[in-house]
């Protein structure tokens, strides 16, 4: 995925997103405070994409912890319902992945890169993953594989024929 976005430009972004996956989600979603943890994600979400709400997210927390302390950053995270150590996870493997993909000379754009050149490099490493809309709430991948959209994603709803 990050040979791929690297020779189309999405590196940037791409990079952030494939760090976002390695780790478990940063979204917490506690069972007695499902609609309040709903809503603090809620700025997040794409109508078109989960990939895209880890852009999202990561932009947002990158926002807070360029202004906020240590202290102000952990109050942050808790109050919008994230992992404060699984969001630090994700940033230092950002940035050791990064310095990583420097030295490769693999170069990240300065301008943002369009939604379908980020996918583009994100399918070319999750081919196993694609499903088309088959019943109701079910999925079907390859290897005749049958799976359902998480009930928090902003897809959940809309069901659309592939993904």
């Amino acid at each position: 995925m990050l040979l791929s976005a690297a020779n189309n430009g999405s590196l940037k972004e791409v990079l952030i997103i494939v760090r976002g996956l390695s780790i478990q989600d940063p979204r917490e979603r506690p069972n007695d405070k499902q609609q309040a943890a709903d809503q603090a994600h809620a700025p997040y979400k794409d109508a078109e994409s989960d990939f895209m709400a880890y852009l999202n997210l990561w932009n947002q927390y990158e926002d807070q912890r360029q202004t906020l302390s240590g202290n102000q950053l952990k109050r942050y995270c808790g109050k919008n319902f994230l992992s404060f150590m699984r969001m630090s996870e994700w940033r230092e493997i950002h940035r050791h992945l990064h310095l990583v993909l420097k030295e490769m000379k693999l170069v990240e754009k300065i301008e943002d890169s369009s939604f379908d050149a980020i996918h583009q490099a994100l399918l070319s490493g999750m081919l196993g993953h694609v499903g088309r809309h088959e019943e109701k709430r079910e999925y079907h991948g390859c290897r005749n594989r049958k799976f359902n959209l998480f009930p928090g994603s902003a897809l959940n709803k809309k069901r659309p024929k592939w993904i």
